[in-house]
This record gives structure tokens, sequence and C-alpha cells, in this order.
């Protein structure tokens, strides 16, 4: 690959169009040779973290495993530079349960290939009142947040 090789917004939607179709090696084609893949959940504060080829694409593949129907839609994307994001709206089945939720996919490029695509999505709690931040402060001190939040 050149090495003046840029990504573009283009580049983002061909990558979303090849983990809707489930294509894991198209996906992979768009990866840089040492890649880092940081997915939503995980134990450590940055979800789970893969390293290299091989760890990223065992990752990725637990997305198609793990909610075999997935699909990104409702998406717009840009690119600045050697960084892009891409935003979507997650659908799909896991465990017989149906997802639906908003994430975004922050990206940094090297010579047009995905070097780190850190992953994010909205946490959807059921049944909790919304708080308005007014109500967290008393006397100009924000309220402690409790497991009740």
């Amino acid at each position: 690959m050149e090495t003046n090789a840029v990504a573009t917004v283009d580049t983002l939607k061909a990558l979303l169009d090849a983990f809707n179709r489930h294509d894991l090696d198209a996906v992979m084609d768009f990866l840089s040779d040492d890649p880092v893949l940081e997915m939503p959940r995980g134990s450590s504060p940055w979800g789970t973290r893969a390293r290299g080829r091989d760890e990223v694409r065992r990752l990725l593949a637990t997305r198609f495993t793990g909610i075999p129907d997935v699909h990104y839609g409702q998406d717009r994307h840009f690119v600045c530079g050697d960084r892009g994001v891409s935003e979507w709206t997650l659908t799909g089945t896991s465990d017989r349960q149906k997802i639906e939720v908003r994430g975004c996919d922050l990206f940094e490029f090297s010579a047009g290939k995905i070097s780190r695509k850190d992953s994010f999505w909205k946490i959807i709690e059921e049944d909790r009142p919304l708080r308005s931040g007014a109500e967290r402060f008393e006397g100009g001190l924000a309220e402690p947040f409790s497991d009740e939040d």
C-alpha cells in the first residue's frame, strides 16, 4: 500500500458495509499491520482491548457470534487528518433479546489504514427516573453519585 494513502469518509462507509455483510475478511482489509481494537464492554476502563491482527480478528469475530444479526444503520461519518468518527445505531439480537443502541467508533489512521478503533455504546437503563443536573446540587456542592443513580 502507498504510504501517502489517506482514509476518507468513503473508507468508513465501506468498513461499515463490510460489518453489515458480516465479512470479517473484508473488515480486516481495512486494518493496519498492527491494529488496536477497544470494544465497549470489558473489565477495564477502556473495555476489552486487542492488539495485533490475530487478537483483533478474534475479538471482532465475537461481535458476529454474540449478535448474529448485528446491523449498523442510521450512520454518519467524518474524517479529519489521521482521525475519524462513525456514529451509528446498532440493532440485533443477543441471547434472544432485541438490541437497539446508539454508538460511535473513534478511529486513528496510518497510511490510509485503521490503526486504532475504539467503540462506544450508550448505556440503556430501563425504569429509572431522569434527574436534572439542578437536582444534584444543594448549597453549590454536587451531591455524590450513589448506586441508585
